[in-house]
């Protein structure tokens, strides 16, 4: 099972008001009754608070991050760290003034001259490490629903994210008269739309793009698993993006580009997009290389790193539809392991709500190559400007995707406006045999995981006896590892063998990155929720075939990620200072429901009598696999 993360605790000093000098104390309330002769302050009634604000401050509150995300936000978007200054030389002890030479002193001395802040003052004064995002907007759009798209762009601009924004409007036939001028007053709209919302945007109506590929791309050998854009960008071509950002300005672009004649041309707005991504990263990688070799970073605190962060794809049809939550939005895509399963399953019926949302797909695989292992992509409905906070704060999706479809109620209800997450993720695969498992790096995983000493001749001797699979993510990031625990002779054939999850591990470096629930979903597909159309994924396992088995696994009772468990399981019992969790079996009870329709299943059926009794006998008794803590 998981870890339980370290919580790191923090204790707030109180200062006795005793401690206070009398004289302070009087001169802070003369200081108050002077300034409140000058104005007085009234609090704001709440009707009286812009409804822009209500919406930013609950958009906060409703992402919830986790101590995890914070640390990760702050990580991003927190104060740049100050160089170490150096030295100041030792000066010569000066000789001593008469008091006549004091009075010259003080007439002679300028009376502009200030000294300089300390550095408290400086750290406080020192702005918020600014990131970029690209967004594609998918036109048209009416006013009222640009009014929400801007919304939520100056939500992320005062939140550190700036947005580098490309139009596209679909229902603008390629090639006709009057083609630009469209363009141009679409991109207008866009500004202005920003602009009436208090943010500060400019228009960059030439191209920053050229036509056709990188040169070198076609004599490339290298393998990829993305489709090259079909435009490029050169770090000199970026100055109009680059004086925009330094300016405080949100850059809007119609999706020009130069061809080999010079002519500012219209091209497919992906490719705009994938240009822009790529460029922009390697001209961050130069400016950090020119800054850390020659320069001090402090000389540019104006400065936005060009390496986008985010990708956002806003459009009227939300996320890509799923076909296991029948046309509803997927939640979170595995992009590395998903994505040619998505395409063959996806629905031709959806073809007229969702044009655009495959190449959409394609835009982002190919854009999440070229930026940070840590980056994202969302595909969100015009619709949810406040889930691009979410998104940007916990950089997960606005539901789990390991969540059992049961809970989807209430404010975790899906409906095709919710948003799409995707990630460049990790291959997923299954193994069966101990010998295919690579057991010096599943000992790295596991021992980093739990912060425990693997006993390894017993632990390995009993997988050699017991072992049923291991679903692998990615080189060892994470994997679960699944049993199957023999029962006393007698046991009916419902409940032995039982399916026992031994192990359920993620390397630190890969928690919140989706990688748990990426697992967690192939966990479902391959136990639990084995034999259900949507539990086919190419992933080296059954791809759906078989009978589903009840999941069954334990943990300690003081164990935080018990949380995260109970909102997964079906059930679970407290056994002493452990706590047995299971997950029933979900085509059997689909089955039941069906034969019975409206009579619906009873609370205990006659396959489930004695079961728990049998899942604590023989669970509570298998060994543990760590040493003995010192």
């Amino acid at each position: 099972m998981l870890s339980a993360p370290a919580r790191i605790g923090s204790r707030h000093s109180i200062v006795p008001a005793a401690l206070h000098s009398r004289s302070a104390q009087t001169f802070k309330a003369f200081y108050a009754t002077i300034r409140s002769l000058r104005h007085t302050y009234e609090p704001p009634e709440p009707d009286d608070v812009e409804p822009s604000e209500k919406d930013f401050i609950l958009s906060l509150l409703r992402a919830n991050p986790s101590l995890r995300d914070t640390k990760s936000y702050l990580a991003s978007f927190g104060p740049r760290p100050q160089p170490p200054q150096p030295l100041a030389p030792k000066q010569e002890q000066a000789p001593l003034l008469t008091e006549k030479d004091v009075d010259a002193q003080a007439e002679t001395k300028p009376p502009d001259i200030k000294t300089s802040p300390s550095p408290v003052v400086a750290s406080i004064l020192n702005p918020v490490y600014r990131r970029t995002a690209l967004v594609k907007l998918q036109a048209p759009f009416t006013d009222r629903q640009l009014e929400s798209i801007a919304r939520g762009m100056i939500y992320l601009e005062k939140l550190g994210l700036v947005s580098v924004i490309v139009v596209e409007n679909d229902q603008l036939p390629k090639g006709e008269r009057g083609e630009r001028t469209a363009l141009v007053e679409e991109t207008m709209r866009v500004v202005n739309a920003l602009e009436h919302h208090g943010a500060r945007a400019r228009p960059v109506l030439g191209a920053v793009v050229r036509l056709g590929p990188k040169p070198g791309d076609e004599e490339s050998t290298e393998p990829r698993d993305y489709l090259l854009p079909e435009a490029h960008t050169f770090p000199s071509d970026l100055i109009h993006i680059r004086s925009a950002l330094r300016a405080g300005e949100i850059p809007v672009l119609p999706p020009l580009a130069l061809d080999s004649f010079c002519r500012s041309v219209r091209v497919d707005a992906n490719d705009v997009i994938a240009a822009l991504v790529r460029g922009m990263g390697e001209a961050a990688a130069l400016d950090n290389g020119q800054l850390h070799g020659d320069e001090n970073p402090s000389m540019f605190p104006d400065e936005i790193d060009l390496t986008p962060l985010r990708l956002m794809i806003i459009t009227r049809e939300g996320g890509v539809p799923s076909y296991a939550r029948q046309g509803l939005p997927h939640l979170l895509i595995n992009l590395t392991s998903e994505t040619s399963y998505i395409r063959e399953t996806f629905d031709p019926r959806w073809k007229p709500s969702h044009p655009t949302a495959l190449s959409n797909l394609e835009l982002a695989r190919t854009c999440l190559a070229f930026m940070p292992p840590t980056s994202s992509a969302v595909m969100v409905s015009h619709r949810s400007p406040s889930h691009l906070i979410g998104n940007l704060i916990t950089n997960r999706p606005a539901v789990s995707s390991s969540l059992p479809h049961a809970l989807l109620q209430g404010n975790r209800k899906l409906t095709p406006h919710t948003p799409t997450l995707l990630r460049r993720g990790l291959p997923i695969r299954v193994v069966r045999r101990v010998e295919e498992i690579d057991k010096a790096k599943m000992k790295v995983l596991l021992e980093q995981s739990f912060r425990r000493e693997l006993k390894d001749d017993e632990f390995w001797e009993r997988m050699e006896r017991d072992l049923d699979f291991v679903i692998i993510a990615g080189d060892y990031a994470g994997a679960a590892i699944v049993t199957r625990e023999p029962c006393p002779a007698g046991t009916s054939s419902a409940v032995a063998p039982i399916t026992y999850l031994d192990k359920f591990a993620v390397l630190p470096s890969h928690q919140g990155d989706g990688t748990v629930d990426f697992l967690w979903v192939a966990l479902h597909d391959e136990t639990y929720g084995l034999g259900l159309p949507f539990s086919a994924n190419p992933n080296g396992g059954k791809e759906g075939k078989g009978e589903g088995r009840d999941l069954v696994w334990r943990s300690r009772a003081d164990n935080p990620v018990n949380k995260w468990y109970f909102e997964r399981s079906t059930g679970h019992l407290r056994q002493g200072d452990w706590v047995l969790f299971w997950c029933d079996a979900e085509v059997r009870l689909k089955t039941e429901e069906g034969r019975r329709a409206s009579a619906g299943l009873s609370y205990l059926e006659e396959w489930e009598k004695g079961r728990l009794t049998t899942w604590s006998d023989v669970v509570m008794k298998i060994p543990s696999s760590w040493e003995p803590k010192a």
